[in-house]
């Protein structure tokens, strides 16, 4: 039996496979074996592969009908016989050493579940200035404890750069479907677990951008569903028990999320805004107040909790020293979702 399985769904991918599995192909550690699962392609991905399957015995294809990838991913799941799971794309590039660097990490440290790496974006020309902001944010994520701080901002771990225990994503039902983005959702599942992250600080993943990646296409990977996720997974985790939950941010990120937390049930019962234009007014027939009044609600209810909601650039570290300022503690008391 192998010691690592590269899981690769693909569909449609004729134009990127042959460098992706070239990659995979062309590492410095030889044990794994690589679960290909095509996701009914048109195209002559399927070609491509069996030319592959017949130059490489560690090639397991895995063929079925068009049905999405969380399918696509658990088929190859279930195929996978190795203790540990390499993510790969169909169109993305991996260093040579990244299978021999993540296994290594793994058998090292039996408290860690799930191990990523930096990443960088290609080609140069095609990397827009978001997704390099996000890839930067990403990479500066590095410990258990940076992963999970930020869990709620947005998904700390870039799907293709992970290696898992296979136990570990059995034991919590694979992947799931629940119309938002199933990458996101495998994290958020395996945070409230508690269960450990970490990211190796080399790039070992060139990460693909082009306009038909699924995150620019498939609805799934909205932010409104983005959205939906993290409302979901708050209430089934840090805002449990809580009898008042108060919201930093009156603009559209405080909207919307706000939406999405009362459709959750969550106990709303105020927002903090630093514009005085909103200040005093209501919103969703909330009061909009001062920061200078969390404590003064801290004190009224309970078990209260924050969640900070404001997306504009270097509003975190402000808002996180304003917290700290009142005794908060972040992952306790509060949490940043945007």
């Amino acid at each position: 039996m192998a010691k690592a399985s590269v899981l690769m769904p693909c569909y449609n991918s004729a134009d990127t496979l042959e460098e992706a599995l070239a990659s995979v192909i062309g590492q410095t550690f030889e044990d794994f074996e690589i679960v290909v699962v095509d996701d009914g392609s048109t195209d002559g991905t399927v070609e491509i592969l069996r030319s592959w399957e017949r130059r490489d015995a560690r090639i397991v294809l895995v063929l079925g009908v068009h049905d999405g990838i969380v399918s696509a991913l658990n088929r190859g799941l279930a195929a996978c016989r190795a203790p540990y799971v390499v993510r790969m794309d169909a169109d993305d590039r991996i260093h040579p050493d990244r299978i021999a660097l993540q296994v290594s990490y793994l058998e090292a440290h039996h408290d860690v579940d799930v191990v990523s790496c930096k990443v960088k974006g290609f080609p140069d020309e095609g990397v827009r200035e978001g997704f390099r902001l996000y890839m930067e944010w990403q990479n500066s994520l590095i410990t258990n404890e940076d992963i999970r701080r930020e869990m709620f901002v947005e998904s700390p771990v870039p799907h293709p750069s992970a290696t898992f225990r296979r136990k570990r994503i059995e034991q919590i039902g694979g992947y799931q479907d629940h119309g938002w983005a199933e990458d996101y959702d495998l994290w958020l599942r395996l945070y409230l677990e508690g269960v450990r992250f970490y990211k190796l600080p080399q790039i070992l993943l060139e990460w693909r951008e082009h306009p038909q990646r699924l995150t620019r296409t498939d609805p799934r990977y909205s932010l409104e569903n983005f959205l939906r996720a993290k409302a979901y997974y708050l209430c089934r985790g840090p805002l449990i028990g809580r009898d008042a939950l108060i919201l930093w941010g009156a603009g559209m990120m405080g909207r919307r999320i706000s939406k999405q937390l009362a459709r959750q049930g969550a106990a709303l019962v105020a927002f903090i805004d630093i514009d005085p234009r909103k200040i005093g007014r209501k919103l969703r027939g909330l009061p909009i107040e001062d920061s200078d009044e969390i404590p003064v609600m801290w004190r009224k209810y309970k078990q209260p909790a924050l969640l900070a909601a404001v997306g504009a650039r270097g509003a975190r570290p402000l808002i996180r020293q304003r917290l700290e300022s009142y005794g908060l503690v972040e992952g306790v008391d509060w949490w940043s979702v945007a």
